[in-house]
């Protein structure tokens, strides 16, 4: 299979180029500059010199794929336009997707997060089957305004596309990981102590990177279309487990950052409205239906491996 590869550059897309080419697909990754195509090319994929924001580029090369894996976003309009900006500059690419792909039956398989669709209060680990709820004017600058663009991605399947959704946990772990953990690790060396909110209670859910990418190739592979899949390696750990294990490592003291409007912005700043939420999540139907089975390290043992941790 011919597969087009946006994000591939980025965290996760760096392990599925690798992935899809030594299950024998031929892969062509999207590069915006130089230094982008150097890396894509030391991956082992073809390069296309291009921009997501280029909504006709994007049409010519899915249509000229067998199958299309995005995993880019337009973060350079966070600092302009917030997370409305990059929502709605995704929605547009994703319909741009539908018209290039639509009536082929072709995969399109996106990225998605654990953390947007609204499920705070489920009162059990989310589903597959749970879709993201609308997000509207309520919900702007929150992670909620991006499930326009997964209802719109699930939706393509009734125009003859075989869309589907990856949806991505809290941290994605591995030794190039740029995301929330490393953050949790330099504020826990700034402050002095490893915080936790409140009780510590609330799960993050969590896979690892490589794990994550396998994902991606059998939902390309095998995925029926109009699915969500979740790739959490369990249903989540409790925040305190990992503000321990960060401590343990750190030998730093471990404290619990009373949950009020003022210490948990004090302490954790802007990542104060992420790390009170509890997203626990199962991947039952992903590893039932795609034969999806995490071989990679945990997250408590990843922590264990040294790389979050470099000698000084």
């Amino acid at each position: 299979m011919h597969v087009f590869v946006t994000g591939g550059t980025g965290h996760i897309g760096s392990y599925i180029i690798p992935e899809l080419i030594a299950a024998g697909h031929e892969v062509t990754g999207l590069a915006r500059s130089d230094e982008s195509a150097a890396v894509v090319a030391a991956l082992g994929a073809k390069v296309l010199r291009g921009d997501i924001s280029d909504l006709d580029g994007l049409k010519a090369a899915a249509a000229a794929s067998d199958g299309v894996i995005h995993v880019a976003h337009r973060q350079d309009l966070l600092p302009s336009g917030g997370l409305d900006a990059v929502a709605a500059a995704e929605l547009q690419i994703m319909l741009a997707y539908g018209e290039a792909l639509a009536g082929t039956g072709k995969p399109l398989v996106v990225s998605g997060s654990i953390g947007s669709p609204g499920w705070e209060n489920l009162g059990r680990p989310a589903t597959e089957e749970d879709p993201a709820l609308p997000g509207g004017d309520a919900y702007k600058g929150t992670l909620r305004v991006r499930n326009i663009v997964e209802l719109t991605v699930v939706g393509l399947a009734e125009r003859g596309v075989r869309s589907s959704i990856v949806r991505i946990p809290t941290i994605a772990h591995s030794t190039t990981d740029a995301g929330f953990l490393p953050l949790l690790i330099a504020l826990a060396k700034e402050k002095g102590v490893v915080g936790y909110p409140g009780d510590g209670a609330n799960r993050w859910p969590a896979v690892h990177s490589r794990d994550l990418a396998s994902l991606f190739r059998l939902a390309l592979e095998k995925g029926p279309a109009g699915k969500s899949w979740h790739g959490t390696e369990g249903e989540g750990i409790p925040f305190r487990e990992i503000a321990e294990a960060i401590g343990k490592r750190l030998g730093l003291p471990v404290v619990s950052i009373p949950a009020d409007v003022l210490m948990i912005p004090g302490y954790f700043g802007f990542l104060a409205n992420l790390v009170t939420l509890d997203l626990p999540a199962s991947s039952f139907i992903t590893r039932q239906t795609l034969g999806w089975e995490p071989i990679q390290p945990g997250l408590l043992d990843d922590l264990d491996n040294g790389h979050y941790f470099p000698a000084s």
